[in-house]
């Protein structure tokens, strides 16, 4: 049988010392329960490389656009870009009565690196006393090969046995980087308990449920999962010693769900190399 979602409490905890966190006065994410008669006309995250390098450098340029199909009380979107692994740069912005967000940046870059962006766009409708959301995400890869044994180029899938040789080779030096924080992680946890993930895959859930849930629960776990994200690791990093940390150089978040949807974590290791674990604590009741 189908478990109703009746409470969900977000909570997010470092380690063991469980901490609470207020909204900021104006600019933030809150989730609030999903209004499905608005949708969003247009949401994306696009990667691409410029032809030409500046002197030893190329320059990545990275655009964010989303369009709510009405005007929402407040639009925010914020992105995240990873380049083999390690979060390189964020953007953020808001709009009070708005329906459009549109966020540009570029980005110096050296070496061949493979970059994935991931977005989240919401909207936050206000009805008297009726407060709903509206939400989506969006993502892009682009690998990048920066060599002096052949010309500047980039790609999303390799076409050629060449691009083939470097995307297996960007993807290696990838996953030893995110999966140093999960291999400690399955010292902690059982690793058969948990469906696992990172970030970067969760796009994939703008269409499909979560096994076991409904479109709605999924809806809702992403929802309050990205609100902790933007308070708790896009804003900055609580460590252990209750010093604030940027979230850059960090890992790509590795996102581990209980499978009976009790709990989850969130996994990623700081730019100094200290281990950061939030949890979420779920409420499933029948």
């Amino acid at each position: 049988m189908k478990r109703l979602l009746s409470l969900f409490i977000l909570l997010f905890v470092f380690v063991v010392i469980i901490q609470t966190f207020e909204r900021p006065a104006r600019e933030t994410i809150m989730f609030f329960p999903i209004d499905p008669t608005v949708r969003f006309t247009q949401a994306q995250t696009k990667l691409s490389l410029h032809p030409k390098k500046k002197e030893t450098r190329y320059i990545i340029d990275w655009i964010v656009t989303s369009s709510l199909d009405r005007t929402a009380y407040l639009r925010q979107d914020i992105s995240l870009l990873f380049a083999n692994g390690r979060l390189i740069a964020i953007q953020s912005k808001w709009k009070e009565n708005g329906k459009k967000l549109i966020q540009q940046k570029q980005l110096e870059q050296k070496g061949s690196r493979l970059f994935q962006a991931i977005s989240y766009h919401q909207g936050e409708l206000h009805n008297g006393n009726d407060i709903r959301s509206s939400q989506k995400m969006s993502g892009d890869a682009l690998y990048v090969i920066d060599s002096s044994f052949a010309p500047l180029q980039s790609f999303r899938k390799p076409a050629t046995n060449e691009q083939k040789k470097w995307a297996s080779t960007l993807n290696k030096q990838t996953q030893a980087i995110v999966n140093k924080a999960a291999n400690q992680m399955a010292t902690i946890l059982s690793k058969d308990d948990y469906y696992h993930l990172y970030l970067t895959e969760l796009v994939q859930y703008n269409e499909q449920p979560f096994m076991d849930l409904t479109t709605n629960e999924t809806e809702t776990m992403i929802g309050n999962l990205w609100e902790g994200l933007y308070k708790n690791y896009f804003l900055g990093i609580k460590k252990q010693n209750g010093s604030m940390e940027s979230p850059i150089g960090s890992t790509v978040p590795l996102i581990l769900i209980k499978k009976d949807y009790s709990q989850l974590f969130v996994v990623t290791e700081t730019a100094d190399g200290e281990l950061i674990i939030l949890k979420q604590l779920l409420d499933f009741k029948q």
